[in-house]
């Protein structure tokens, strides 16, 4: 099974973004998706920004693992 993390882009070099993902601050690979911006959401994948999304869908995803983790709190 493959993850995607949902991201937000703080700055960019060339083809290496900063992202904050939940407080903590990464560098991925924003070659695949050369349209993405400063300010933008991507679902990163094994370092890779692999797609652009919109900050609903960025929302939603981290709203569904919160509600599998306390799921799994309760078992």
């Amino acid at each position: 099974m493959c993850l995607a993390i949902p991201a937000k882009i703080t700055k960019i070099n060339g083809m290496i973004a900063e992202v904050d993902i939940g407080g903590n601050i990464k560098e991925i690979n924003i070659t695949l998706t050369p349209e993405a911006k400063i300010g933008d959401y991507v679902l990163i994948h094994a370092g890779f920004a692999i797609q652009v999304i919109d900050e609903k869908a960025a929302e939603e995803i981290f709203e569904a693992w919160e509600v599998a983790y306390e799921s799994l709190q309760r078992q």
